[in-house]
């Protein structure tokens, strides 16, 4: 075979050359004149509110995976949010950027806590879109600190938080959410051992059973400005699990691990333990009709798969389950009015 001869071109190597030397605009540097950009703002047609070619209206437009960045009491938090707003069938779209308009001009201010921004947030971008409908999701973390029981060593944990705010119609619903993560022991492992021993351990020592660190949600919401705050939720989910901490010493840890074989717990315990522990803390606090919803997932040690646990009520309901408990007629809790 004749080897291909090496073509050599000097205009292509000139511009080559050229290319290396050339100057490009900056980006302070505008390629037209700030007098095109309004002449031709002024003439342009507004696309977004062109008729669309079907004219069928739209449940849910906007933003999603979009971080924020919320200044609270406890310093500047991020938080993901979908931002989405209906849209009429008389429009074709959205304008994309008055979403992010509005959260600029949110930057600058302080809010009590993710519930509040999401509020304000959500009636702002309805009037920019005017809108019928707009929904504000924000999902983050929001720090707590928290002692050992033995040790007093200070950890550094964090809570799982979510706030969800809907406009509709002039009104305005929201839901507050916490998660935390927990620990628990299956009592049918335990049962099985003690019919296996057939005896008491010493000391009063639990049987052992398989652990899990598990997660366990709690929202609350209302049509109504509630006096309930994040810490709140998260008092709740304290006193009904055993909350793990980063930061445990030795002793910390044997008191835990302890604690949550003496008290074992299934995911379906969990979330009706978290029930009881609303009810007592919410009852002539909070409406009736302020919805519950508590959803538990725990990572199973000994099985591959997860397990989940989830309740969707009213307070009202709870409440009802309550006394009827504590007279000894006890009906299901049902499900929370629109949830049927």
């Amino acid at each position: 075979m004749v080897p291909t001869p090496f073509v050599f071109f000097p205009p292509f190597c000139q511009t080559l050359e050229s290319a290396r030397h050339m100057s490009y605009a900056s980006d302070n540097e505008l390629f037209f004149d700030p007098a095109v950009h309004r002449r031709v703002l002024a003439s342009e047609i507004d696309v977004p509110c062109q008729r669309p070619s079907f004219s069928l209206p739209l449940d849910r437009v906007g933003i999603a995976a979009k971080t924020l960045w919320v200044r609270l009491p406890q310093g500047r938090v991020p938080f993901t949010a979908d931002i989405t707003v209906s849209l009429t069938g008389r429009r074709r779209g959205i304008h994309m950027s008055r979403i992010e308009e509005e959260v600029t001009r949110l930057a600058g201010q302080t809010f009590a806590d993710p519930a509040a921004y999401a509020k304000e947030l959500c009636l702002r971008v309805a009037a920019a879109q005017e809108a019928r409908r707009s929904e504000v999701d924000l999902r983050g973390l929001l720090p707590v600190e928290r002692t050992g029981r033995v040790s007093g060593q200070r950890s550094q944990d964090s809570l799982v938080a979510a706030a969800r705010c809907r406009f509709e119609d002039g009104g305005l619903t929201c839901e507050r959410q916490v998660g935390v993560y927990h620990i628990t022991a299956c009592p049918c492992t335990q049962v099985y051992t003690e019919g296996a021993i057939g005896q008491g351990l010493p000391g009063g020592c639990p049987y052992p059973s398989h652990s899990q660190r598990s997660l366990t949600t709690l929202a609350l919401g209302s049509r109504e400005d509630v006096a309930v705050g994040f810490d709140d939720l998260a008092a709740v989910l304290g006193e009904a699990l055993h909350l793990v901490h980063d930061l445990l010493k030795r002793p910390d840890e044997a008191e835990l691990v302890l604690a949550c074989h003496q008290h074992p717990q299934f995911a379906e315990d969990v979330v009706r333990q978290v029930a009881l522990a609303c009810g007592r803390r919410f009852s002539g606090v909070l409406a009736p009709d302020t919805t519950i919803r508590i959803e538990s997932r725990s990572q199973e040690s000994i099985h591959i798969h997860d397990v989940v646990c989830a309740l969707s009520t009213s307070l009202g309901g709870i409440c009802q389950q309550m006394a009827a408990t504590a007279s000894g007629n006890a009906p299901a809790v049902g499900p929370a009015e629109g949830e049927r």
